[in-house]
């Protein structure tokens, strides 16, 4: 742990699924745990899904997660460049390397004669794999000429590196690793095949570029999804070959779809009502547009917090973690080896609690925006006051208008039930009989207000429901909102006299 070097490597081929900011978050936070570096590659190694502005995106998208990264594209370029895209010569003098060494051969199978070894081998009920069992009865540098492998490169012919792995003959049977989440992994050597390293086309696969790459960079735990775990064996091999350090490694496990079975995807998202990336993101091509958490109306911290706690288990009952929290308490062997579950509900719940961990004053301050963008101009205290008294049953910033648009605009409509329910023959009575006992209330505030008004009642006695729910009616049009009286105190004595007259005028 002195010099800890983790990477996030995703592919820039569209947007940032909130798996791989999982993915993110975790090595950043192993890495601040242990004063290291958290590195971002990008590995655009397969152009032909290449997407313009998705690197920026995801760029963007740790920016907002508050996780950004320490070395990348463009900052702190010591062991740069860091897109693979750019490092292409590197990666070809090691293919090279390894051929020298007898790990990797020239391959020069073309697609029609590989799909005729499929189709022979399906017809005998079997599995084609290119590896010891056949690779030296297929068209390769193993098999052709030292001449007649230079005369095919030198006339043009297409070609692959393959890696040469492990021989059945000589070796033992199975690959044996540890996993710093999930223990001791093996693997059957037999039904690994000899993956190519680098394609006709003049570029690495993933496999050679990420090893080389994490060897250069001087990565020392990969940390990465649990669909990368059956390419851990040509990994350790590849390591093997060229007689490198072998980093640690720890596989993540999935998210999964709210019912609990199959990989959470953009489809799950879509249909039922929340989003699968950070950020909005629009397709260029189809220009269709997916939500992101963030315009969404979710705290940066919220969305943290509830990735973090997606698979890791702090191993106590505390849920809401700051990101120094998260960064002092998290450890990589407190990661589940199964599954987690995604839970929508849980995430709105996140977002509700740190809803009201903040100042009333900040919560304001988001919500001046959106009355500015309605047209509505009210003092900077008003509003706030208003925040305090409603954000308890918010989620988003978003929910404020429809929870308090009665502090800043009259009723149009009254609420059509409710006033069947409230508004009954005398109420328009009683009501014009409160007007005159408001109207004498010096001190406007809450507290007068109710003992007055409640006093009032009780002389008449007559039920509070019979004034309450009519009054509430008329100063909000509907049977929502805080305390009656924090309300009329809010709106001020002539407002509140105001809305009841005109609920008399609409509703008797």
């Amino acid at each position: 742990m002195n010099n800890v070097r983790v990477r996030f490597a995703p592919s820039p081929t569209g947007p940032l699924h909130i798996g791989g900011v999982r993915t993110a978050l975790f090595n950043y936070l192993f890495a601040k745990k242990h004063n290291g570096t958290f590195i971002l590659r990008i590995e655009d190694t397969d152009q032909t899904r290449y997407v313009k502005n998705a690197e920026q995106y995801i760029i963007d998208a740790l920016n907002w997660c508050n996780i950004p990264f320490d070395e990348g594209p463009n900052k702190n370029e010591k062991f740069g460049p860091y897109r693979q895209s750019e490092r292409k010569e590197i990666y070809k003098k090691y293919a090279e390397e390894l051929i020298t060494k007898g790990k990797a051969y020239y391959a020069f199978d073309t697609a029609e004669e590989l799909a005729f070894h499929r189709k022979n081998h399906e017809e005998k009920g079997k599995t084609f794999i290119y590896n010891w069992h056949n690779r030296e009865k297929l068209t390769n540098s193993l098999t052709l000429s030292k001449e007649e492998v230079e005369k095919r490169i030198s006339n043009g012919e297409k070609y692959v590196v393959r890696f040469k792995m492990y021989n059945q003959k000589k070796d033992v049977e199975t690959i044996n690793a540890i996993d710093i989440i999930r223990g001791n992994v093996s693997f059957k050597k037999e039904i690994l095949d000899d993956k190519i390293l680098f394609k006709s086309d003049g570029m690495p696969t993933y496999h050679l570029a990420n090893i080389v790459d994490d060897h250069l960079m001087e990565i020392s735990h990969v940390i990465r999804g649990e669909e990368w775990l059956p390419s851990l064996p040509l990994h350790i091999a590849l390591y093997e070959a060229f007689e490198w350090e072998i980093p640690k490694f720890a596989h993540l496990p999935l998210i999964l779809k709210p019912v609990g079975k199959g990989k959470l995807s953009k489809r799950d998202g879509d249909k039922l009502g929340f989003p699968v990336f950070p950020l909005e993101y629009k397709n260029e091509a189809t220009k269709e547009i997916s939500r992101g958490y963030k315009e969404d109306g979710y705290f940066t911290e919220a969305f943290i917090n509830m990735l973090a706690l997606l698979g890791w288990n702090p191993g106590t009952e505390q849920e809401l973690f700051t990101l120094e929290e998260l960064s002092q308490t998290f450890s990589l062997e407190r990661v589940s080896k199964s599954g987690a579950k995604f839970s929508p509900d849980k995430t709105k719940w996140f977002n509700q609690q740190y809803m009201m961990l903040k100042s009333n004053e900040e919560l304001a301050k988001s919500y001046k925006v959106i009355l500015s963008e309605k047209g509505i101009s009210k003092d900077f205290n008003y509003i706030t006051k208003v925040v305090s008294l409603i954000k308890e049953r918010a989620t988003f910033v978003t929910d404020f208008w429809e929870l308090s648009d009665y502090f800043f605009q009259t009723p149009v409509n009254y609420d059509v039930k409710a006033s069947k329910k409230n508004w009954k023959e005398d109420t328009s009575s009683l009501m014009n009989e409160l007007i005159p006992v408001l109207e004498k209330i010096e001190d406007f505030n809450s507290q007068n207000i109710e003992t007055i008004v409640k006093d009032w009642i009780t002389s008449k006695e007559i039920g509070f429901g019979k004034i309450m729910q009519p009054f509430r009616l008329s100063l909000v049009g509907a049977m929502k909102g805080p305390h009656l009286f924090d309300i009329a105190e809010m709106l001020g004595k002539q407002a509140t006299i105001n809305r009841i007259n005109k609920a008399i005028e609409t509703l008797t």
